[in-house]
C-alpha cells in the first residue's frame, strides 16, 4: 500500500488517541481490535441485504454497500494494527509477502 495510506492511518490513530474517552493504552488497543468484528458484522448485514436474504427487509442494500463495508473492515484492521505497532506497514507487507509465497509459490 502507498505511504500516503499509512500516513492517513497514523493520523487516524492519533485522532482516536486524542479524542477517545480516557482509558489505558491496553484497553484502547483491545477496543480497536474488537471494532473489526463489529465492522465485519456490517459486511454480513450488507450481503444479506444485497441478496434480499431477510424477507422482512427485502433488498435493503446494494453491492456498493458491501464494497464500502469491506473498506471499513480493512481500514479498521489497519488502524488496529497501527495501534499495536509503529511498524504496521512493514508488518503488513511482510505478512502479505509470506502469504503470497506460501499460496502462489
Amino acid at each position: 500500500m502507498e505511504q500516503q495510506t499509512w500516513d492517513t492511518v497514523r493520523r487516524l490513530v492519533a485522532w482516536l488517541d486524542a479524542e477517545s474517552r480516557p482509558m489505558s493504552p491496553e484497553v484502547a488497543r483491545l477496543l480497536r481490535v474488537l471494532k473489526i468484528s463489529e465492522e465485519a458484522g456490517e459486511v454480513a448485514e450488507a450481503v444479506h441485504g444485497a441478496l434480499g436474504g431477510n424477507p422482512r427487509k427485502g433488498a435493503s442494500h446494494t453491492w456498493a454497500d458491501v464494497e464500502r463495508e469491506l473498506c471499513d473492515v480493512i481500514l479498521t484492521a489497519m488502524v488496529a494494527l497501527a495501534s499495536l505497532t509503529p511498524d504496521a506497514r512493514k508488518v503488513f507487507e511482510e505478512h502479505v509477502s509470506c502469504v503470497a509465497d506460501r499460496s502462489l509459490g
